[in-house]
């Protein structure tokens, strides 16, 4: 398969690049990549949330009332879970989230993204993602020769300048090859990737 690569200061049209089809030809695999990304947000969750049954709460050591003629049911304890100070009945406990994600899954599904990214053009190549200015000006007139409003930018290491450029917009992510990942692939309406990423990239899921 060959890709058009585009020159990122002009954006005109600057050759192809081959790549491999078991990597950037896959089809795409819903079901894989909805658990990978949902293993991922999980992974992230803090899981520190804790409550205290009616044995950790302080207090409710003597009973309330006496057993009979106070008009009243019952009680032993003032720490149920039925009372405003109580303790939980099912009280939660610090948990890790995490799932096991298997290193062929986790390949397999960012195969299948930026296989799907392709066929839905929403994957641009170009020759490099280098800025001359640490300026934002600078970045966005580069951005709108694309009209990219939504886009991740993927650099192989990101320079200074690219960083500084892109740091006060919103609407523009930023992330080396190292980096990616299935959530941050989806995240974005549109992936500019520069050809010395993609092919470093191709190296780490062939």
């Amino acid at each position: 398969m060959d890709l058009p690569i585009l020159s990122f200061a002009s954006g005109a049209s600057a050759g192809s690049l081959a790549v491999a089809d078991d990597v950037f030809a896959q089809p795409y695999r819903e079901a894989l990549v909805h658990q990978i990304v949902t293993a991922y947000f999980n992974a992230a969750r803090a899981g520190t949330k804790a409550q205290k049954t009616r044995a950790e709460v302080s207090g409710g050591g003597a009973k309330p009332w006496k057993q009979k003629g106070m008009g009243r049911a019952r009680a032993g304890t003032s720490r149920g879970p039925l009372w405003r100070t109580g303790g939980r009945a099912f009280a939660a406990r610090p948990r890790s989230y995490e799932q096991k994600v298997n290193r062929k899954m986790y390949r397999g599904a960012l195969c299948s993204i930026l296989s799907e990214l392709i066929r839905q053009d929403r994957l641009i190549v170009v020759d490099n993602l280098d800025v001359q200015e640490k300026k934002t000006k600078a970045l966005i007139a580069a951005l709108e020769k694309f009209a990219l409003q939504d886009v991740l930018l993927i650099s192989e290491e990101v320079s200074e300048a690219l960083y500084l450029s892109a740091r006060n917009l919103h609407w523009v992510g930023l992330a080396d090859v190292e980096m990616i990942d299935p959530a941050l692939l989806i995240s974005f309406a549109k992936v500019v990737v520069s050809q010395s990423a993609l092919t470093r990239l191709q190296e780490q899921l062939s």
